[in-house]
């Protein structure tokens, strides 16, 4: 349990650390949360866990493919806000592209041999 605590703690205070940096500096926050982080800790933690290479190659490989229906979402949120559009409606907006996005992935992506 305290391992899962601290691996939980590390991880969140990464997000503050960058949530921190976005508040004083735009460019350089989205630079930092563009960084895959998440997913380079994500790996080390299954690394340290389990030692499994392969899965960790499955898991990076699975990513990849799920990057790319998230992307629109930071093309559209901020048209939608720029366009007048309130703050939590575009994210909502934003959230739930990415969640049909994700879905037509999960559905087209075993069909054109994609290992999601």
């Amino acid at each position: 349990m305290s391992y899962f605590l601290f691996k939980a703690v590390f991880s969140g205070v990464m997000i503050a650390v960058i949530s921190e940096i976005a508040r004083r500096n735009a460019a350089l926050g989205a630079l930092v949360a563009s960084l895959p982080l998440v997913s380079v800790i994500a790996m080390i933690w299954m690394w340290r866990d389990t030692g499994d290479a392969l899965r960790i190659a499955d898991h990076a490989s699975a990513t990849f493919w799920y990057v790319l229906p998230a992307m629109p979402m930071f093309l559209v949120m901020p048209w939608l806000i720029r366009s007048g559009t309130g703050f939590w409606v575009a994210l909502l907006l934003g959230c739930t592209l990415t969640l049909c996005l994700y879905l037509g992935m999960i559905w087209i992506g075993p069909r054109l041999g994609l290992k999601l």
